[in-house]
């Protein structure tokens, strides 16, 4: 009997954790090797695609890799058969592909086997129905692949030729750069307008309990007021004062809300960073943990949740059963919709191949699973949990109130409009779960109270209270605005949004603060040089029609090649026209430091290994230092800005002193700038939202503004 005829069989996965997670659910008769990702990928030190035959790729096996894609080769030779179990997109369509190359397999039968959660049912039903490798798949991602590469490798070389070394340019970064920078301009041109508001605190003239406030709106014959200033507001709170004040109407609707879709890569994005502050990158990296297993104990290595790459809300029809009997029977049937929900497209841009991101088990509670999780995969195991189990649940049912009153002033015979309105909740259904998450430009509906109000019932003015308020310019993005910008507008794609902002941070073209991103001056010089020289690089028009493209050829219905020379053919001209006309740009950002050599200003620029200080006086002045950014506090010691550091090996961040070595106060706890209520000393973060006083025993929380510090 030769090795081939003995039944074993070669499963390839991409990581060791999901082997072990796999292994345990197939257990004898195969076996599982990791390819630990890609082994395949075009070569780093030069473009790599044969421009005059038809773009072709020139893939190498990193020198890394050899080693394991000799291990694949050798299991594959005694294997009776190969199954590829790599992740269910494009990207692990063309892993797969990448190793029958790189291994040369190609006489065993060779299986594509696709599920969309790591668990015995998906797994076991996988394998029963294997497919072949899908070319169109593998095709999308390399057309996105050498698309990038043409653009980066052609950009990146011009840039450090016209503005400075380092720098690099991408089809999707750039455009993230680009909206970064148009908020961050849209900001500092914004001259705010002022204008006033003036509120009526009123009670019921039988009684004098239940005080309630109403806004000013207009007059009674529909005439909307804008209170520009003072001296208006004045004038009207004059001619207020004499009103007579009766209830012109009351209206009362029964409101329901439902529960948000189960979570996309997306809004899973969005959601932990608004109430866990995680990171895109850090949510992929614990959301891939859950994913590929997570040892239980005695019940082994399992998958928490289901492929978290995925732009799709559809849920299983086995999932939906279990979590309505779950709801049943943890809730009471008052929770339980009459049919379970299926939710539609968020985006124009949605592919349906997937299924939404949700618990593999619903039964499975956060708490059953706590003693095996560290604390950030505990918080978004129950962050997903809980979408998805409130997702099935009932409406919660509201009754809100308007309220209209009227001001009449005899005296000039106007009679001015107040409106109030209030929400009672009636009954909580899905929110007593989970309640999705905002961001700062949208409004939470009023729970306001309000009396027992008939329509003609006088009211007793209590107070009116004029309200000085500024028009306000668009908020910076977020991680979550900017995932939920990138979406809507189709830059990129969920799976790499993650990516992108990782990027555009470590090339200093923008940068957080308090968990906001504002654009660098070298972001904006970047931005302006490709919008004027290569629109449609930073052209989110441009970027969300090549996704629409890049889909196409996922489905057969555009070949790739031809897609590719469209845009070469215009870029390739764009470039050569930018080699003549682009000018040298002087990058070199001001700073208040001083040279201690000769005591001119101290500019920021950038090297190899990245920002550095040097003398404004040069080359007649050589002396550099390095960079350190300042964290917007004071040492304790002496007085000096406090910096962030790192160590030797720069994976360790710490906070010393701009003034060392005179000046040696180090912290491991990121300072915050509020000083201590008590002794007015240094307060730092101290464990998950804690803080506590360097000098005193002080102890307290971390507020809003100082979580974003801390997670920035």
């Amino acid at each position: 009997m030769t090795a081939r005829d003995n039944g074993h069989k070669l499963v390839i996965v991409e990581s060791p954790a999901k082997a072990r997670t796999i292994s345990r659910i197939l257990k004898s008769g195969y076996t599982i090797k990791a390819s630990l990702g890609h082994v395949r990928d075009l070569p780093e030190k030069r473009l790599g695609i044969d421009i005059e035959h038809d773009f072709a790729p020139q893939y190498v096996v990193p020198y890394g890799k050899k080693k394991v894609v000799e291990e694949i080769r050798k299991a594959a030779e005694g294997a009776s058969a190969v199954y590829l179990a790599t992740d269910p997109d494009r990207e692990g369509e063309a892993i797969s592909w990448h190793l029958l190359q790189a291994a040369k397999i190609e006489r065993q039968p060779i299986h594509r086997v696709v599920f969309h959660e790591i668990t015995p049912e998906a797994v076991t039903e996988a394998f029963k129905h294997p497919r072949g490798i899908d070319m169109n798949l593998v095709d999308a991602q390399q057309t996105r692949r050498v698309l990038d590469r043409l653009v980066g490798y052609k950009l990146s070389p011009l840039l450090w030729r016209k503005v400075q070394k380092g720098l690099s340019a991408g089809r999707v970064q750039s455009a993230a750069v680009r909206m970064i920078v148009d908020r961050e301009r849209e900001i500092q041109s914004f001259k705010p307008t002022e204008f006033w508001t003036i509120d009526a605190e009123l009670m019921k003239a039988a009684s004098p309990e239940g005080i309630f406030r109403a806004r000013l709106i207009g007059t009674k014959d529909g005439e909307k007021l804008v209170i520009p200033d003072g001296a208006e507001a004045n004038r009207l709170k004059d001619l207020l004062d004499l009103a007579a004040y009766s209830v012109a109407s009351v209206q009362t609707k029964d409101m329901t809300r439902n529960p948000a879709p189960p979570f996309t890569t997306s809004t899973l994005q969005q959601e932990a960073w608004r109430k866990l502050r995680f990171s895109a990158e850090r949510t992929m990296a614990i959301a891939q943990q859950l994913y590929e297993g997570v040892s239980l104990g005695k019940e082994g290595s399992v998958g928490l949740i289901t492929y978290m790459r995925t732009d799709s809300t559809h849920i299983a029809e086995s999932a939906l059963a279990e979590a309505r009997a779950f709801i049943k029977e943890k809730y009471g049937p008052s929770y339980l919709p009459p049919h379970a929900r299926v939710f539609g497209r968020r985006s124009k841009f949605t592919q349906e191949a997937h299924e939404a991101i949700r618990p593999t088990k619903v039964y499975r509670e956060p708490d059953q699973v706590k003693p095996y999780l560290d604390s950030a995969q505990l918080k978004l195991y129950e962050l997903i949990w809980k979408r998805m189990v409130a997702s099935q649940m009932a409406a919660a049912r509201f009754e809100n109130t308007t309220v209209d009153v009227d001001a009449v002033v005899k005296e000039r015979e106007i009679t001015y409009l107040f409106r109030t309105t209030a929400s009672q909740m009636k009954f909580p259904g899905f929110m007593t779960l989970y309640v999705e998450g905002r961001d700062e430009t949208e409004s939470e509906t009023s729970v306001l109270t309000l009396p027992t109000l008939a329509a003609g019932e006088p009211l007793v003015l209590v107070a009116l209270l004029p309200q000085q308020n500024f028009s306000k310019p668009p908020p910076r993005y977020t991680e979550a605005t900017l995932v939920k910008a990138m979406e809507q507008k189709g830059i990129g794609r969920p799976s790499t949004y993650a990516a992108i902002i990782s990027t555009i941070q470590k090339r200093e073209y923008v940068h957080k603060e308090q968990g906001r991103f504002f654009a660098d001056k070298l972001g904006m010089v970047v931005t302006d040089l490709l919008a004027e020289h290569f629109p449609q690089v930073v052209d989110l028009d441009f970027t969300a029609r090549v996704e629409a493209k890049l889909d196409d050829i996922a489905r057969g219905r555009l070949k790739w090649v031809p897609s590719i020379r469209s845009f070469w053919d215009k870029f390739r001209q764009r470039l050569e026209k930018a080699n003549t006309d682009i000018q040298k740009q002087t990058m070199v950002e001001e700073t208040d430091e001083v040279c201690p050599s000769c005591g001119k200003p101290m500019v920021v620029r950038v090297g190899r290994f990245g920002r550095f200080l040097a003398c404004s006086g040069y080359p007649e002045c050589k002396t550099t230092r390095p960079f350190l950014a300042k964290i917007g506090v004071n040492c304790p010691d002496c007085g000096q800005p406090l910096v962030l550091r790192r160590s030797k090996q720069k994976k360790a961040v710490f906070y010393g002193c701009s003034g060392y070595p005179n000046c040696k106060f180090v912290s491991r706890n990121r300072p915050l700038p509020q000083p201590c209520p008590k002794c007015g000393g240094l307060v730092v973060a101290w464990g998950k939202s804690g803080t506590k006083c360097t000098r005193c025993d002080y102890r307290g929380k971390l507020s809003d503004t100082e979580v974003e510090v801390v997670a920035a």
